[in-house]
């Protein structure tokens, strides 16, 4: 879209908004006319103080009039205060509309494209752009008004004092505004282009962060660098542009700003000697240098940096789907970080996600064929034409080297990711489903970070349950996986749970509980027992195993691969999948894994 139709559209919204609110634009009006009486007297008393008191012999008189200059003043900040104070009825209506406008576009983004529902833009636009808008509103508000309500009562002034003056005065404003004015659509073109550039660099630093630990595993780390360099350099080239354009309008203020006086100075002795009062002549340098001038450069200052900005950024919330970047899927649920440390995937939370109703009669607990991952258009795929079928009662493990795509996996099976090419279906429906569907009842995810809140016990062990659940079934889930000791350490189920106080084992003991207790036949478990001491993990992973549904085990021990009815192995290249007895024959990683892991006992 050209300026002039961003100037167009903004335009039009922005004469709608003041168009409903006319009753803090009369209040701001009433009390500007107070400061265009203040402009007034300033100059106005200064040349009667000089022509008919001070120049006449009359020092009273003079006194007197510098005394009524002197109220002007005081009037003027009566004003002022009343317009910072009707300024909030326009500025925060404003900012909680762009904030509104801003969530409704990005779940319009969401619905539009699910697969691509992460808009990081949408951040940007939330909270720094929001501010930025209403600062910049704030500013250009004041300094309009001001400038307007000035302008009035000094060139009301200059011609109650001498008309001349005006014809001196004028000509050497336009040329300053003009110049200036001829910078607006450069500096706007910059800004926009600058926005851009910004939203896209945010977008692509989310999408690099959350995933960094397998773009760094598949050796995408160059070409992803190389990408967020190359914003960089825009981002540079255009503050250098906006620096030279700055410099240009500095120019511009200097003129509308100074040669007035220069010619005022210039023509005085023309002006005395036509007639024209020393009073007038003086009341008319006040006029310029205490009010009108001050005026303009605020005005000038504020459309120039304030002005520029606000209708880049107004022009954003316009934008049905602002932002220019291209969006891949978030990374974070899949992402492992740390050495040898798997995390957590994006949502720590175990909470489902929508998903449609399945419709198939005993269909597998999971089903991925041909599926193909990668963060980022130029990343190495970390999951390449994976298929995979796991039964509605199968426990299966999943092991492979730190970084290698295990978090990954589970987050995809979880609908967290799309897949980029390839399906994945979780009890004969699509993994990942349209949002607003309601919630997921087939599949409850336990990351690392084991989801503690501050609670009650049963409340914790029954937050995934959508029924109320007896406390009989409650103890009977904690002894199946033998929590019931900690319950009792931490006073029974009615006791208070205060997270910052439990271990991380401790943490996970309680989430694992609460997954047995879950209604969901598919438990997927991303290294949910790594602080577990190998007895507690196997009697966890035992009791999980024998509820009904299917079990998925990123495994970090020998002992959870023995205990599956299979193992997939993922090594970057191939997956593996089979028993623990048939794969050392199979998968020379797993012979490998099983070799390291025996060694560390």
């Amino acid at each position: 879209m050209t300026e002039y139709g961003t100037w167009r559209r903004v335009s039009r919204e922005g004469r709608r908004f003041l168009r409903e609110r006319p009753r803090p634009l009369r209040r701001l009006a009433l009390w500007s006319l107070l400061e265009s009486a203040h402009t007034f007297l300033g100059g106005y008393a200064v040349a009667r103080a000089l022509d008919d008191g001070f120049l006449a012999g009359r020092t009273g008189t003079g006194i007197g009039w510098l005394a009524v200059a002197g109220a002007g003043a005081l009037l003027g900040a009566l004003a002022l205060r009343g317009v910072f104070g009707g300024l909030a009825d326009l500025v925060e209506p404003l900012r909680d509309g762009l904030v509104r406008r801003s969530v409704r576009q990005a779940l319009g983004r969401a619905v539009a494209d699910p697969g691509r529902a992460g808009d990081a833009g949408a951040v940007s636009r939330l909270t720094q752009q929001t501010e930025m808008a209403r600062d910049s509103f704030a500013g250009l508000v004041l300094v309009a008004r001001s400038f307007v309500f000035t302008a009035l009562g000094a060139l009301l002034g200059l011609a109650a004092l001498a008309p001349v003056l005006l014809v001196l005065v004028l000509p050497a404003l336009l040329l300053g505004t003009a110049g200036f004015l001829a910078t607006l659509h450069p500096m706007a073109r910059v800004q926009r282009a600058a926005l851009d550039t910004d939203e896209a660099l945010s977008a692509r630093t989310a999408e690099l962060a959350s995933g960094l630990r397998d773009v760094v595993a598949c050796g995408g780390a160059a070409s992803a660098g190389a990408g967020v360099e190359r914003l960089i350099a825009e981002q540079e080239r255009l503050t250098v542009r906006l620096a030279r354009w700055t410099a240009l309008r500095t120019l511009a203020l200097g003129v509308a700003g100074r040669l007035p006086v220069v010619v005022l100075l210039a023509a005085t002795p023309w002006l005395l000697g036509r007639g024209v009062s020393t009073g007038a002549v003086a009341g008319a340098l006040t006029y310029l240098v205490q009010s009108l001038l001050p005026a303009l450069d605020a005005l000038m200052t504020a459309l120039g940096a304030a002005g520029t900005r606000l209708l880049v950024v107004l022009d954003r919330f316009c934008d049905p789907h602002p932002g220019t970047a291209k969006r891949t899927p978030r990374a974070g649920a899949g992402t492992e970080t740390g050495a040898g440390t798997p995390a957590p995937p994006a949502a720590p939370v175990p909470v489902p996600v929508p998903v449609p109703v399945p419709s198939p009669a005993f269909p597998p607990a999971v089903e991925l064929r041909r599926v193909r991952f990668a963060y980022g258009p130029r990343a190495e795929p970390v999951i390449d034409g994976l298929d995979l079928v796991v039964g509605s009662g199968e426990h299966l493990a999943v092991v492979g080297p730190s970084g290698i795509g295990k978090s990954t996996l589970t987050a995809l099976i979880a609908g967290l990711l799309p897949p980029g090419d390839g399906t994945v279906r979780v009890a004969g429906a699509p993994a990942r489903g349209a949002p607003g569907s309601g919630p997921d009842v087939r599949r409850t995810l336990l990351p690392q970070q084991a989801y503690v809140f501050t609670g009650t016990v049963r409340e914790n062990l029954t937050h995934l349950c959508p029924d109320r659940v007896s406390g009989a079934r409650v103890e009977r889930a904690a002894a199946a996986l033998g929590a019931d000791g900690l319950v009792a350490r931490l006073g029974g189920l009615d006791a208070t749970v205060d997270p910052g106080r439990l271990s991380q084992g401790e943490r996970q003991h309680l989430a694992l509980t609460a997954a047995y207790l879950s209604p969901a036949p598919l438990l997927l478990l991303d290294e949910a027992t790594c602080h577990l001491d190998p007895r507690t993990e196997e009697r966890a992973e035992r009791a999980l195993a024998e509820r009904p549904g299917a079990l998925v085990v990123v495994a970090h021990r020998i002992s959870s691969a023995v205990r599956a009815d299979r193992v997939l192995v993922l090594d970057g290249t191939r997956a593996v999948c089979g028993t623990h007895a048939e794969l050392p024959a199979r998968s020379p990683l797993y012979r490998d894994l099983v070799g390291l892991w025996n060694a560390r006992g």
